[in-house]
């Protein structure tokens, strides 16, 4: 049997692809699809095609979303230079961040993401982009505890106290105390 070829690409190419993800992916994904599916049922508190004052209150977690998206951008850009060479095209962790958003949160960009879908959620006034944003958080649920998993198995010790001291989704344990820094490497 032969062995799968790991793909990998120059680091400049990975670094390349965050802003990339974030103007295209992101936008397609997190906000064109739920106006998208908004528009196949009833807009709870739209007359005349126009939002009630309340719906625009949905704005702020989206606004929230995008913040909190972009400043993971900006961090991941950031440590950039802490990639190796050639990054493996695959769903490992490659760096391991315990600041900023992460500090709060083991896991801010599903938070974000998953802002970002409540707030449509309110503004269109729509039951099925709610139904997308609870697809979401079971998603995310999910998802979650493998890529912990992968952490743990890859950073050891380090990731385990961070996980001791940083709740999964929001928050700060501050019985555990303040997390040693971390450089991002294994």
């Amino acid at each position: 049997m032969k062995a799968l070829r790991t793909i990998t690409i120059p680091r400049w190419a990975a670094v390349a692809s965050g802003p990339l993800v974030f103007l295209v992916a992101i936008p397609l994904v997190h906000g064109v699809l739920p106006w998208a599916i908004s528009s196949y049922g009833h807009r709870y508190g739209w007359t005349d095609g126009h939002p009630a004052p309340w719906n625009l209150l949905g704005l702020l977690p989206v606004l929230a979303g995008v913040i909190v998206l972009a400043w993971l951008l900006i961090l991941g850009l950031s440590l950039g230079s802490e990639l190796p060479e050639r990054v493996e095209l695959d769903w490992s962790p490659k760096v391991f961040l315990t600041h900023g958003p992460y500090a709060v949160s083991r896991h801010p960009m599903y938070l974000a993401e998953i802002g970002l879908w409540l707030g449509w959620t309110i503004l269109f006034g729509s039951v099925f982009v709610l139904l997308g944003c609870l697809v979401m958080c079971v998603g995310a649920s999910i998802v979650a505890p493998r890529e912990e998993l992968a952490l743990e198995l890859k950073f050891g010790a380090a990731y385990r106290q961070y996980k001791a001291a940083v709740p999964q989704w929001l928050g700060r344990r501050l019985s555990e105390g303040r997390l040693p820094p971390h450089d991002g490497s294994a």
